[in-house]
């Protein structure tokens, strides 16, 4: 079983957890080699867990987004991410097609970015 910490994660499921937008926030770590470990164990899971919002500049922002900046480094691709927890429940994104990933994605997010999340939805 592998735990670990997002800064972020965009609607199809990619997932930033050492930099956002250019800017490291953490080391680079092994992020990776822990998803990668659960992924191959007999019946491992993958748990990525992250805060719904993040308070950047002293404003309230969404962590899960759209889509990255063309400056955010993925730390774990989407085909490598199984569970997506925030503190408003948790999704198996592997269960999902590609299709449907966003709206789950969505129902994590916080009530407040839900709408603006869904409307993304219509220019993909």
């Amino acid at each position: 079983m592998s735990i670990n910490g997002a800064l972020s994660i965009d609607l199809a499921g990619q997932v930033a957890a050492d930099a956002v937008a250019g800017r490291q926030h953490s080391g680079t770590g092994g992020h990776e080699s822990f998803v990668g470990g659960a992924q191959a164990a007999p019946d491992g899971r993958i748990f990525l867990c992250l805060k719904s919002t993040a308070t950047v500049g002293g404003r309230r922002i969404s962590t899960i987004v759209p889509r990255f900046a063309g400056d955010t480094l993925v730390t774990t691709p989407r085909h490598h991410v199984q569970y997506v927890v925030t503190e408003h429940g948790a999704v198996d994104l592997w269960v999902l097609p590609d299709t449907e990933r966003p709206r789950a994605l969505i129902e994590l997010a916080h009530p407040d970015f839900r709408d603006g999340l869904r409307a993304s939805l219509a220019y993909r």
